[in-house]
């Protein structure tokens, strides 16, 4: 079966033409698993009758007990269309929203997005999530109405009515394509009708249509409403089968690599286009240089690391050394698979354009790799739309087990980067953070379990920002040895400012000559003055280093080292020792020791750390708390207990709306609060309210509730008591 299997797709792997990379993403629970499971059926892959409740893409224990997909999982299938095989490279994401980074990891290695909509629920906040996802890699989507069957049993609604439903749902997702997509494909990519780049079916009974499909076949609304209310939905399955119509719908309306690598590259890659590396990736060329980039990393017990990789440019063979562009490391590819959900088909080589297995290299998430001997500029960094800010404090129950906890931990860190590790390798004591309890549960305390790893975690901890409000003026802080003086000042970053930096807009790390240009233009349209765009030095998780200086001797010698106590002070501020944002330092002068023995980092770091405290206390030193903004759904009648449990957490009511006895409401929560809000929302609703997250945004704390919270979290991380800048406060 695997031989038969192979063969297939060998046929065509090396013809770009007849490739499809697609992504199937989803707001939970609208039916993406279901789908995948009937194109597997499709592919003989697994049998007409288990499509739909095998969950083959559901491969881990896990997602089978929870009901939902919790990794993606990659398959390759083969699919006729009018007389031609087409190679499908599928990837089934997750819906969850603590699950998003892999649904980000996922759309750098696809071209085409199915978005798959719920016929009753309608778009949703995580389906809006998605398609940012995607349309930020430059993903194509098409759209698939699933559930019908649910409108027509359940809603009992006439042909016509449905057929309302369809339009507002489709216009509401050409509203989010045309608000979200780049303007070259604003009205190229909206989903239409009548050309089929939408399809609606039940994923769950195997069946689906589309308009070109009932032209086909003389099928209307009409007959589906009586097949389904007659309960002849295998009759129904046989005269439009949900993968004849569905990946019909893929192979006419999503792009091949050839097409989409000449729009995609430009975006995601900011090397040089006419490099001999740019041209080869811009036309999927499988006879140019090898280029991949890794988009998903998983540690398989008997295989040992596997990599997926999206080929770009050239072919990986087996056997083959490569190297990490960012991690700088040689490692041989000991063997090259093409995925089929849990297993991978052997083969000798994969082409440009394909999507891989590479196993025996052990590189992170987001890794740019390529031949062994060359060096190229990496691809962009793999945005994720939001920022961990749950934290477990995880310990091992048996000190022998801490080699294994490290271990482990670091292979997660690798394969999920929107999960932060930090390890204290002397106390074994490790911080793990997420996107929220869920992620850290399912990616973290199951993996350790399931490794033989006793641990104790803690409660949930939130992880807050510090950051200024004002000004400050210039400060001095002299290093231990009295010799070094340096006088630095700190003011905020201006939010437009922040906001292209944290968008990628301006790269992070030290300026470089040839980016010192558009570094100063967009700084100084997002309202930084002329002279401080024009002298930034280095960019750090959002903040600026400025350099104000002229002329001071041996500053260069030692700007690493006062750099690197500034990047110190953005990861932990003076406050609580929490990551610090939207600072902008300046250093403006500065009197340095002529023999570099006096100048060391045990000199250099401790002044630049003091200037820069004093500097962040004087501007008013502030703690911001991480607030989710989520969208509840509740019915009418228990709107009043839901709105009750927002006001019962800080929360704040931002917009309200009601529709046929539903209700929408928009609201701010602090993440501090939002600790069982689930389980108490389904309480106070009759198990009848749920919530969405929308977005994440980070607040001043209340005034009233800062020094408390400071004080709490010195405490927990064993800090002094006394806190800087607030001991005069009662």
């Amino acid at each position: 079966m695997a031989d038969e299997e192979t063969k297939k797709i060998m046929e065509i792997i090396g013809n770009p033409e007849q490739i499809r990379n697609i992504g199937i993403v989803a707001h939970i629970d609208h039916g993406k698993t279901t789908l995948s499971d009937n194109l597997l059926a499709r592919a003989g892959m697994i049998s007409d009758q288990l499509a739909g409740s095998q969950l083959f893409m559901d491969y881990d224990d896990q997602e089978q007990e929870r009901g939902i997909t919790i990794y993606s999982a990659n398959v390759s299938m083969v699919h006729e269309f009018k007389d031609d095989k087409f190679l499908i490279n599928l990837i089934d994401t997750p819906g969850h929203v603590d699950f998003g980074g892999d649904v980000t990891r996922a759309m750098r290695a696809v071209d085409g997005a199915m978005v798959v909509v719920d016929a009753v629920d309608g778009v949703m906040p995580q389906t809006e999530t998605v398609l940012e996802q995607a349309l930020k890699e430059r993903v194509k989507p098409i759209l698939f109405i699933n559930k019908v069957d649910r409108l027509i049993k359940e809603l009992e609604l006439t042909g016509q009515e449905m057929q309302e439903r369809f339009q507002k749902i489709i216009a509401e997702v050409n509203r989010l394509i045309r608000k979200m997509c780049p303007e070259e494909f604003k009205d190229e990519w909206q989903v239409n009708v009548k050309e089929g780049s939408v399809a609606f079916g039940s994923a769950l009974l195997n069946w689906a249509i589309s308009i070109p499909y009932m032209k086909e076949t003389g099928i209307n609304f009409n007959d589906i409403v009586e097949h389904v209310n007659n309960d002849e939905d295998k009759e129904l399955a046989s005269k439009a089968p949900i993968e004849e119509v569905t990946l019909n719908m893929v192979i006419k309306h999503l792009v091949n690599p050839k097409d989409a690598q000449r729009y995609r590259i430009p975006a995601i890659w900011n090397g040089d286009m006419e490099s001999e590396y740019g041209k080869s990736m811009s036309t999927c060329n499988s006879e140019g240089p090898f280029v991949g980039v890794v988009t998903n990393v998983e540690t398989d017990k008997h295989a040992g690391t596997i990599c997926t990789v999206r080929m770009f440019s050239g072919k990986v063979n087996e056997g083959e050394e490569i190297f990490g562009v960012g991690s700088r490391q040689d490692q041989r590819v000991q063997k090259v698979g093409i995925y089929s959900g849990p297993r991978k088909l052997p083969v000798n080589s994969v082409p440009a354009g394909n999507i891989a297995a590479l196993t025996g290299v052990d590189y992170s998430t987001g890794e740019t790799i390529v031949e062994k001997g060359y060096d190229i500029q990496p691809f962009e960094q793999i945005e994720h739309v939001f920022e961990p800010v749950v934290t477990k404090s995880i310990e091992p129950k048996r000190t022998s087990d801490l080699p294994d906890l490290i271990e482990a931990l670091r292979n997660r860190a690798k394969e999920d980067n929107t999960i932060a590790i930090s390890i204290d390798e002397e106390t074994g004591e490790t911080l793990v953070s997420g996107l929220g309890e869920l992620h850290i549960e399912a990616k973290i305390e199951r993996y350790l379990k399931e490794q033989g790893i006793d641990i104790q975690v803690s409660e949930p901890i939130v992880v807050y920002r510090e950051s200024i409000e004002g000004k400050s003026e210039e400060f001095m802080g002299k290093s231990p040895n009295r010799h070094n003086k340096f006088f630095m000042s700190v003011e905020p970053v201006p939010q437009k400012a922040y906001e292209k930096i944290m968008a990628g807009e301006v790269p992070e790390g030290k300026v470089r000559d040839q980016d010192e240009q558009k570094v100063r233009d967009v700084l100084m349209e997002a309202g930084v003055d002329k002279e401080d765009a024009s002298k930034v030095h280095n960019v750090y998780k959002g903040n600026l280093f400025v350099d104000r200086t002229r002329g001071v001797k041996f500053l260069n010698d030692v700007m690493e080292l006062v750099v690197k106590a500034f990047q110190n002070m953005c990861d932990e501020g003076p406050l609580a020792a929490e990551p610090s944002v939207k600072l902008m330092v300046k250093i403006h002068d500065a009197s340095i020791h002529e023999d570099h023995v006096h100048r060391g980092p045990a000199q250099v770091i401790p002044a630049v750390r003091e200037a820069i405290t004093r500097a962040m206390l004087d501007a008013d030193a502030t703690i911001l708390e991480p607030k989710q903004i989520i969208r509840i759904d509740s019915p009418s009648d228990k709107m009043g207990q839901a709105m009750k449990e927002v006001n019962n957490r800080r929360g704040k009511i931002i917009d309200m709306e009601e529709e046929e006895g539903s209700s929408k409401i928009q609201a701010a929560l602090p993440v501090a609060e939002m600790f069982g809000f689930e389980a108490s929302l389904k309480s106070a609703t009759r198990g009848r309210g749920f919530y969405n997250l929308m977005d994440q945004v980070f607040e001043p704390l209340p005034k009233n509730l800062m020094k408390q919270t400071v004080l709490e979290i010195r405490k927990r991380k064993g800090m002094k008591t006394e806190i800087p800048g607030m001991e005069q406060e009662q």
